[in-house]
């Protein structure tokens, strides 16, 4: 097993990465990821919401990408979404936990969320929020990282592969900024 490497994309890296990227948020809803898409959902639409939707937070500062590499190719990628409005400037957001379902079981999620956990302390944020489909395998990952369940949401979001309604989890976590010190 080769090692993991983890890093947080800077802007002009963005296009090299795309295909890789791509790739996972396209085996993740293959697999059956709640992750905003349903079926039938191509590697070109995955390309396209890199493209559109989280490239430009990137490169406007509003939203950190971490990644890990395994043998130079990206198996895990994360989102910290810092940019929010005034009133809520102390805290930011999760956005797409998502590991290529072959590197799978390998503490690839936990190391992501714990640099990501650090880059919000770094940031000066104290509160971290996120969602995740009730039950989903990341609910207990998320637990394990210390974080609360601030409620349930019944028939939040439609299965990626069916017309389910998935209830959705809200969690988050205090940050100790003093951590930093």
């Amino acid at each position: 097993m080769s090692e993991i490497v983890y890093e947080t994309l800077s802007p002009n890296r963005l296009g090299e990465t795309l295909d890789d990227l791509a790739s996972i948020l396209h085996a993740c809803v293959e697999n059956g990821a709640s992750v905003s898409f349903i079926q039938p959902f191509s590697g070109e639409d995955a390309k396209s919401f890199w493209q559109a939707k989280v490239f430009p937070e990137v490169e406007s500062g509003d939203t950190v990408l971490l990644v890990a590499r395994s043998d130079n190719r990206i198996v895990g990628t994360v989102q910290l979404k810092t940019k929010l409005p005034p009133n809520q400037a102390h805290r930011c957001e999760v956005a797409k936990l998502l590991v290529h379902p072959d590197y799978r079981k390998r503490g690839i999620a936990t190391t992501l969320m714990e640099i990501l956990e650090e880059e919000a302390r770094r940031l000066g944020k104290s509160l971290i929020t996120l969602d995740t489909r009730s039950g989903d395998q990341a609910e207990p990952l998320y637990i394990l990282l210390d974080y609360k369940i601030a409620g349930r949401i019944p028939n939040f979001a439609r299965a990626t592969d069916s017309d389910r309604l998935d209830s959705t989890t809200y969690m988050y976590k205090l940050l100790d900024l003093a951590v930093l010190e």
